[in-house]
């Protein structure tokens, strides 16, 4: 179980740095926005809510106000994944409203489980945090206990059984990396739904003195830790797997990019004039534009280098490799001769596209080495 805890707090941290650096370079995208409401509010209860369970005191707070900061983050987490739904699914106008009717409930159940956290009598409060079964005290105290967790579940519940609901619904008609992120979240939706269902079962039976059998609330405890963590996943994987597709393509085009250079480097040196000459910025050496930017410039500066010298490897025989009929007709070129020949095509690719043609001037290229 510990384990699970440890797992959960590394996932929703490592998930709030990447959503904080993608919201940097995105800040007006509404849904990135949401997405960052969410796992922020999943990260940052995380810490209190450990220091609740064991009783500790937090950043100068006893354990029952970390227990209300980590439900409020909580429940603020569920609002912004009911957010990312609706930005979503209507224009902005719209989803704009309907954030704001979702607002209402959450300031309603936040403030009346304030009221009931300052309502706890101080000598039930360290445990009321750690272990609220079967609690004494007077009936404020008790009373004030049930409505503070009844409350705190009670909200998460409507939230997760709605987004399940929403998921499933949208996930139908998504496209194929925003499809399996939804089914992912949706999953943990439908362990979250019956875990926070017991735990308000449980708050409510407590009160009137017919606790809920252990082992169901341990299975409400199983159910809980990996819906969390499968729902944070899945709210990342559209936009961890859109990140890892560029960086395959950043990837791919470095790799072509310095395939290329034999080739490049025997044109340049007989078509200089031909280079697509631009000011590099000092980010270009590292950027994603950047690399692209120098892939497309190699490609389309051997392409013209190749047009250009072709008149004079048509001259060459043609039972010999291309690789030494291109050194031929370059030595011919610079040795002063003139053909009268016209451009033919050289390294013509087998399929349509730029990846097999850029594979055709791979092949040269490498013959070139």
């Amino acid at each position: 179980m510990e384990y699970l805890k440890e797992t959960q707090g590394i996932v929703a941290f490592s998930a709030l740095a990447v959503v904080l650096y993608l919201l940097a370079r995105r800040p007006s995208d509404p849904r990135l926005r949401s997405v960052t409401v969410l796992v922020a509010g999943w990260a940052i209860g995380y810490p209190f809510g450990r220091a609740a369970a064991g009783g500790r005191w937090f950043l100068g707070l006893d354990p029952m106000v970390c227990q209300l900061i980590q439900h409020s983050m909580l429940q603020i987490g569920v609002y912004g994944l009911i957010c990312f739904f609706i930005f979503s699914a209507l224009d902005d106008a719209r989803a704009r409203r309907q954030a704001l009717l979702q607002l209402a409930p959450l300031v309603l159940c936040v403030s009346a489980m304030t009221w009931a956290v300052l309502a706890i009598p101080d000598d039930l409060r360290v445990a009321a945090a750690r272990v609220p079964n079967s609690l004494g005290g007077g009936p404020t105290g008790v009373l004030a206990i049930t409505v503070f967790y009844a409350l705190g579940n009670g909200y998460l519940l409507y939230g997760f059984a709605t987004m399940f609901v929403w998921a499933r619904r949208y996930a139908r008609g998504a496209e194929p990396r925003l499809r399996r992120g939804l089914l992912i979240t949706s999953t943990g939706l439908a362990l979250l739904v019956p875990a926070d269902a017991i735990f308000v079962s449980s708050n409510v039976s407590r009160y009137f003195g017919e606790p809920l059998p252990r082992w169901l609330l341990t299975a409400a405890v199983w159910f809980l830790l990996p819906g969390v963590l499968l729902c944070v996943v899945g709210v990342i994987y559209p936009i961890a797997a859109m990140r890892l597709a560029a960086t395959r393509l950043w990837l791919r085009h470095l790799r072509a990019y310095h395939r290329l250079a034999p080739l490049w480097m025997l044109l340049h040196q007989s078509f200089p004039e031909d280079a697509l000459h631009r000011v590099p910025s000092r980010r270009d050496a590292f950027s994603l534009r950047g690399v692209h930017r120098r892939y497309y410039r190699r490609v389309i500066e051997c392409r013209d280098g190749l047009v250009r010298i072709s008149p004079y490897v048509a001259e060459t025989p043609a039972e010999l490799p291309l690789s030494e009929r291109l050194r031929a007709g370059l030595e011919t070129r610079r040795s002063g001769a003139v053909t009268m020949r016209r451009p033919i095509a050289l390294a013509i690719p087998e399929d349509d596209g730029m990846d097999a043609d850029v594979r055709e001037l791979e092949k040269l290229a490498v013959a070139l080495r």
